[in-house]
């Protein structure tokens, strides 16, 4: 064995080994644990040169090494292959994804999962409206002066909005108007809306035209609103298992996976490598995300929208990138279909 494919299979038992005690590795340790063929003297020699290059350090005093952002990024980037999810975490998958009843529950299940299978902050982008259009448009009487307007897409997702009226309204009446709508803007993308409400309301009788105005008003910020970026979480007390592994506090990291900005651009920026997942690792990321490591994969029409976890640099990567790589997928054809 030369001494490069050797250094890179001593990096591998180092990433291992500290992602699964949080301790730091020593020669010894990897000897006794791990089949290198070599001996003690090697392995130190093995771990001065991968210290050299920056791809372990010692932290304080101790005797140990542990990887640094650039021997994560090594250990990564030579990932042979993704290894599919067991029969049974397929199965769980399945069982949870397959039950959810629109987008939201979709979305909710997904993050839930995948939270559950990696131990990490789960995070999924809504897909992107671009593909959708309008199936259906429902309104619906909630009392004497309120009415819900009901917007249901292509992909699944339903939204709702409380409209407010001054005027006695019967439920057949709103159900007229919903047809005469659902006649305009049935497969109608919701970037058209605007257009096709102009010509509703040229045929819409005077005397609910007032109402017709209110109600078009309605779908149009659901339209507006569901266009919006949106980012739904799962598992964010996972961050509270490891503090240590974030520096002096985890809290300007709860901030900012809150505050949603960041983390969108972040992911918006992700591209995918040729195992389908992209991962950002340490200070590749931005701001106070810079102590965490990001692994997302692409999903929906054209991967445009993104899932995946936020969670510590010493993190299981290649469980974790199948994770993600197997849940986008499933996500994608639940969507699909």
């Amino acid at each position: 064995m030369t001494d490069q494919p050797r250094r890179m299979k001593v990096l591998q038992a180092i990433v291992e080994d500290y992602v699964a005690s949080r301790e730091p590795v020593g020669s010894k340790a990897l000897v006794e644990r791990h089949d290198l063929g070599v001996s003690s003297a090697t392995v130190r020699n093995d771990m001065a040169a991968l210290e050299d290059e920056g791809l372990i350090e010692a932290p304080h005093t101790s005797s140990g090494r542990v990887p640094t952002d650039k021997g994560y990024r090594y250990f990564v980037d030579r990932i042979s292959e993704v290894r599919p999810l067991s029969v049974a975490e397929r199965r769980a998958v399945t069982t949870l994804l397959n039950n959810a009843d629109d987008i939201d529950d979709v979305m909710a299940s997904t993050v839930q999962v995948l939270s559950q299978l990696t131990r990490q902050v789960a995070v999924v982008q809504y897909p992107q409206m671009d593909s959708s259009v309008i199936r259906r448009v429902e309104f619906v009487i909630l009392s004497e002066d309120r009415m819900l307007a009901v917007l249901i897409l292509s992909t699944g997702r339903v939204d709702q909005r409380v409209v407010y009226v001054n005027e006695p309204v019967d439920q057949q009446r709103l159900d007229v108007l919903a047809q005469v709508f659902m006649k305009y803007l049935d497969n109608v993308s919701p970037y058209e809306m605007t257009k096709a409400l102009a010509q509703i309301h040229t045929v819409i009788p005077r005397e609910d035209q007032t109402l017709a105005e209110v109600l078009g008003r309605a779908l149009q910020l659901l339209a507006e609103e569901g266009h919006r970026d949106r980012i739904m979480l799962a598992g964010t007390a996972n961050l509270a298992r490891s503090p240590q592994d974030f520096g002096s506090s985890i809290g300007p990291i709860l901030e900012a996976l809150e505050e949603q900005v960041v983390l969108l651009k972040l992911l918006t920026e992700m591209e995918q490598d040729a195992h389908g997942v992209s991962v950002r690792i340490g200070d590749e990321n931005f701001g106070s995300l810079g102590d965490t490591s990001v692994v997302a994969a692409g999903y929906g029409p054209g991967d445009a929208a993104k899932i995946g976890v936020v969670g510590p640099t010493r993190m299981d990567y290649p469980s974790t990138m199948s994770a993600v790589r197997a849940i986008a997928r499933y996500l994608s054809r639940i969507l699909s279909s």
